[in-house]
């Protein structure tokens, strides 16, 4: 244990260590009870496809249109659109999903910047988080597929973390489509040539996502997924 170590447990009396102890314990009560209204408002939404990307897309960015196209598409199919719930690619699906008279369904989480319910979500559809990982359990447990647009890290994060479960067997497997080759071409050429060829993954592991590059391609890839697979909620 460092010198600066032993000077922070020193600094603590047991009174405070009693607080932290019971903080962390009632903060279990509030992660329950966020997953407890996902399940109850989720649940009942019907077939969904979850579409990420930036906050920060404008309007006049083309990946907010093919993103706003790829929605209105999915629900002519028949999916409903979940979303982060804020701006950027977030508001042009949940636009999409509005012109297309589809569920529009935004599982919102608190920032201290950038992300505030967009006006294309349905009013009985909004759902505010504070925990980014109950969060990403709705969005994996209620989602038939994944469309991943231009984003950041938590784009990528939800991207991966969806990618391990399916390669571990932890969720059954559905569609994960990269909209956008232009963005995705070099990510997708590094895993093939660094991560594949050090063994690292399997051949098998790269038909677990799709590289699309319109909103057509997008869509029907979900849609021809599911003229083989019966569609069912995940975990």
């Amino acid at each position: 244990m460092s010198t600066n170590e032993e000077k922070i447990l020193r600094a603590f009396k047991p009174k405070d260590w009693n607080e932290i102890i019971t903080h962390d314990t009632w903060q279990i009560f509030k992660i329950m009870a966020e997953f407890v209204e996902g399940y109850e408002k989720l649940s009942k939404i019907g077939p969904c496809v979850s579409i990420f990307g930036s906050a920060r897309t404008k309007p006049e960015n083309k990946y907010y249109q093919l993103a706003q196209d790829i929605a209105y598409r999915l629900t002519q199919y028949g999916y409903g659109i979940i979303t982060g719930g804020g701006p950027g690619i977030m508001e042009a699906a949940n636009k999409g999903a509005h012109e297309g008279k589809g569920p529009s369904v935004g599982a919102n989480i608190e920032l201290e910047f950038e992300q505030f319910p967009n006006e294309y979500i349905d009013k009985d559809k909004i759902i505010n988080f504070k925990y980014f990982f109950v969060r990403k359990v709705m969005f994996t447990k209620y989602s038939q597929g994944f469309v991943v647009m231009p984003g950041g890290f938590g784009t990528l994060d939800e991207l991966f973390e969806a990618l391990t479960l399916i390669q571990t067997n932890k969720i059954a497997r559905f569609p994960i489509v990269l909209a956008g080759k232009e963005y995705w071409q070099g990510l997708y050429e590094w895993i093939k040539s660094t991560m594949l060829a050090e063994k690292n993954i399997n051949e098998a592991d790269m038909d677990l996502f799709h590289l699309a590059d319109n909103a057509e391609d997008a869509a029907e890839h979900i849609h021809q997924f599911y003229q083989k697979y019966i569609l069912k909620p995940n975990f």
